[in-house]
């Protein structure tokens, strides 16, 4: 087996994975009351970011390196595997904090609410987001622009399959932390976790619905792989529980946007009177 392929069979495992203590813990049934709506989102959203989104950004980056720089083609293949793990963490994962906070803002919100539109926790919303979000998305090009350079292989792979498992974990509805926060001998050992990766308690208060309870923090909690992004730049906010309710108030007051608005604005826009997704529109605030 290749890179590639030894990649993706531990993803697949991993999803799977986490797919089963879902179901095991009945948290899925419990909790997860999808609409089809959400199903048509989120699945064509996870396709076209496996066909589209990220094939594309490998494809041009490539092009490019060999028609602008191809003196440099592979000129990273001989660092250190810690080498090539440091500058993935920073190129792709720092890069991606900080397009994740600018994702709050008033001008990229709408690529970005999608995904705090679900009113509920799972494996299935990992992906759930505007088309032009991955598209856009810096640490996608320059995962590219490193693979091109000779980051990739095995550190590539397991890169990519450590960060996934942590989104992946994090989104879960399962809380793997839940009860690991209840064993007094693992309260030093969790204190460092939830303070380096991202947790479900941490990304769950990310998605709340409201701030008010003190637990919710959608303002902040930005982290994909590592939380420690949050402690540097004090975006940070850990209670060790988890909020009441998921989503967004807007939509429980105006009903839900159209998965076809949420995935491809603002080539399609809303016709909902209160929304964001079409020009003109805001940002629904907590205190309106």
């Amino acid at each position: 087996m290749n890179a590639t392929q030894i990649q993706n069979a531990l993803v697949l495992c991993m999803i799977l994975g986490f797919a089963a203590t879902e179901i095991i813990s009945r948290r899925y049934k419990n909790t997860v009351h999808a609409t089809a709506n959400d199903t048509k989102l989120e699945l064509f959203m996870f396709l076209s970011l496996l066909a589209i989104s990220q094939p594309l950004a490998m494809l041009v980056t490539a092009k490019l390196g060999a028609w602008l720089a191809p003196e440099y083609k592979d000129i990273l293949a001989d660092w250190p595997w810690w080498g090539m793990a440091g500058i993935l963490i920073l190129c792709d994962d720092l890069t991606q904090y900080w397009w994740h906070r600018l994702s709050h803002s008033p001008l990229l919100w709408p690529l970005h609410r999608a995904h705090h539109s679900a009113h509920y926790m799972s494996i299935r919303i990992t992906f759930r987001n505007n088309f032009f979000y991955y598209l856009m998305m810096p640490g996608l090009w320059l995962a590219g622009v490193l693979i091109y350079l000779g980051v990739g292989g095995l550190v590539y792979a397991l890169y990519v399959v450590v960060k996934l498992t942590v989104i992946v974990g994090a989104h879960c509805a399962w809380r793997w932390d839940e009860p690991l926060y209840k064993i007094p001998a693992l309260r030093p050992v969790m204190w460092v976790v939830e303070r380096t990766i991202s947790t479900p308690a941490t990304h769950w208060a990310h998605h709340a619905i409201t701030q008010k309870d003190g637990v919710g923090h959608y303002k902040g909690n930005f982290g994909n792989l590592l939380f420690i992004w949050d402690i540097i730049f004090g975006s940070a906010h850990i209670t060790q529980k988890y909020p009441a309710q998921v989503g967004l108030k807007d939509d429980q007051l105006f009903g839900q946007e159209h998965w076809y608005h949420q995935m491809f604005y603002p080539l399609f826009q809303s016709k909902r009177e209160y929304s964001a997704l079409k020009f003109g529109g805001k940002i629904y605030a907590e205190d309106e």
